[in-house]
C-alpha cells in the first residue's frame, strides 16, 4: 500500500503579517489556511471578545446570532474594537462611536448623522464557526477540513469542555507531546501512570487522510491513580491516536465494561512561543460524576505536560528528524513530523 501524501497548500499572499510577527512569513500562511480554536463558544455572548492567534489581535462577537471574528483595529483612528460593545447585532468602537455590522462593513458614524461613509471604513473580517463548543477562526479563508471529533456528537457521550491551559511553548510541541507514549511513566507517575511499567510495546502507526494514525495497546491504566483498582486485573489498555496537521490530535481509550473516552487535543498557535489548549472531552460512563473532579485530572496531566515542554530546546519542533536522535518508541512522531513537511512547514517554521 502507497503511503499517502498531503499535498502542499496553495495560496494568495496574505498583504500584511501581524505587527511583530514571531513565525516565518510562509509558515505563517500555511498555518493561516487552517481553522484554529480561539475562544469557548460561551465566551461569545453579549460583549465582544478579545483573543489572539498566530500573532494577530481579533474580536470575536454575535450580531443577530451570527458568529464575527475581525482585526481588533478600527480602520478610522485604529482604536482596540474589544474594548467598545455590540448594539442591535453592529459592534461599536469606543474611540468614536462607530459602528460596525456582520458584513464588516461601518453603518454609522454619529458625528455626520447622514454623511457620507467611506468604503475604507470596513473591518478586515475571518471565516468562523462553532463546533465541539468551541469558536474556531481560519485567517486564511478556512479552505480546510475543520479538524472532526465525531465522539462529540455521538448519542450516549456526556460533552465536557474543561478550562483552556496555556503553554509558552510551540504548538507543534505540545502536540507532538500529546501523542507520545514512552513519556507516561516518567511525566505522569503521579497522575495516572507508574514508574516501575516504563516499556512501551511495539505499536502500529499508518499515515492516513491529513496526518496519521497509530493504535497502542499497554497495561498502563488511564483511570486516575485514586481510582485505579476500578481496572480489572490483567486489563489491556487500548489507545488509538490520530492527527491531523498541523495541531489537531484525537485520542479514544477503552475502558472496562465498554467505556470509550475521546480526547480532542487542539492547540491554538496565539504565537510562536505561545500555545492556547483547548480539550473537549466526550465519555459515555461516569456522567453522574462531578465535573469539577475532571477538570481536576485534566488540569493535573496537562500542567505536567506543561512544565517539560516549556523546557525543551530548541522551541522549535524540529520538523527534520537528523535534528534529534529519535527511539523506537518515537514512531507517531516521526510520522507527525513527515506530515508537517508535506503541507510545506519549514524546518524551523518560527523566526
Amino acid at each position: 500500500m502507497a503511503t499517502p501524501t498531503v499535498a502542499p497548500l496553495t495560496f494568495q499572499r496574505a498583504p500584511n503579517l501581524p505587527r511583530n510577527c514571531t513565525f516565518d512569513q510562509h509558515d505563517w500562511e500555511i498555518l493561516s489556511q487552517y481553522w484554529h480554536p480561539v475562544a469557548f463558544a460561551s465566551d461569545i455572548a453579549d460583549k465582544p471578545f478579545r483573543t489572539q492567534l498566530l500573532d494577530e489581535s481579533l474580536v470575536v462577537f454575535r450580531s443577530h446570532g451570527a458568529l464575527v471574528a475581525a482585526r481588533d483595529v478600527c480602520p478610522h483612528r485604529g482604536a482596540p474594537l474589544s474594548q467598545g460593545w455590540v448594539e442591535n447585532g453592529n459592534l461599536v468602537c469606543p474611540y468614536h462611536g462607530l459602528s460596525y455590522g456582520a458584513d464588516g462593513k461601518c453603518n454609522h458614524i454619529p458625528s455626520q448623522e447622514g454623511g457620507p461613509i467611506p468604503d475604507r471604513l470596513c473591518l478586515t473580517t475571518y471565516a468562523a464557526q462553532e463546533a465541539y463548543g468551541l469558536v474556531w477562526v481560519s485567517l486564511g479563508g478556512g479552505a480546510q477540513p475543520l479538524p472532526d471529533f465525531p465522539a462529540w456528537n455521538t448519542e450516549g457521550f456526556q460533552q465536557i469542555l474543561p478550562p483552556s491551559i496555556d503553554i509558552k511553548a510551540s504548538a507543534g510541541r505540545q502536540t507532538e507531546g500529546f501523542i507520545d507514549v514512552a513519556h507516561f511513566a516518567w511525566i505522569h507517575h503521579h497522575s495516572f501512570a507508574d514508574r516501575g511499567n516504563p516499556v512501551v510495546p511495539s505499536y502500529t502507526v499508518e499515515r492516513c487522510g491529513n496526518g496519521m494514525r497509530a493504535e497502542y495497546v499497554s497495561t498502563v491504566s488511564n483511570f486516575p491513580k485514586s481510582m485505579q483498582h476500578r481496572a480489572p486485573d490483567g486489563f489491556l489498555w487500548r489507545r488509538i491516536f490520530e492527527v491531523d496537521v498541523p495541531f489537531f490530535a484525537r485520542l479514544t481509550v477503552q475502558f472496562p465494561e465498554g467505556g470509550r473516552l475521546a480526547i480532542l487535543n487542539a492547540a491554538s498557535p496565539v504565537s510562536a512561543r505561545l500555545t492556547r489548549l483547548f480539550v473537549p472531552i466526550a465519555r459515555n460512563f461516569d456522567k453522574d460524576l462531578p465535573l469539577d473532579d475532571v477538570y481536576a485530572f485534566n488540569r493535573q496531566v496537562f500542567e505536567e505536560d506543561r512544565a517539560i515542554v516549556e523546557l525543551q530546546c530548541p522551541e522549535d519542533l524540529p520538523i527534520d528528524r537528523a535534528a534529534e536522535a529519535p527511539i523506537l518508541a518515537d514512531r507517531s512522531s516521526g510520522a507527525y513530523r513527515r506530515a508537517l513537511a508535506e503541507i510545506g512547514l519549514g524546518q524551523h517554521y518560527v523566526r
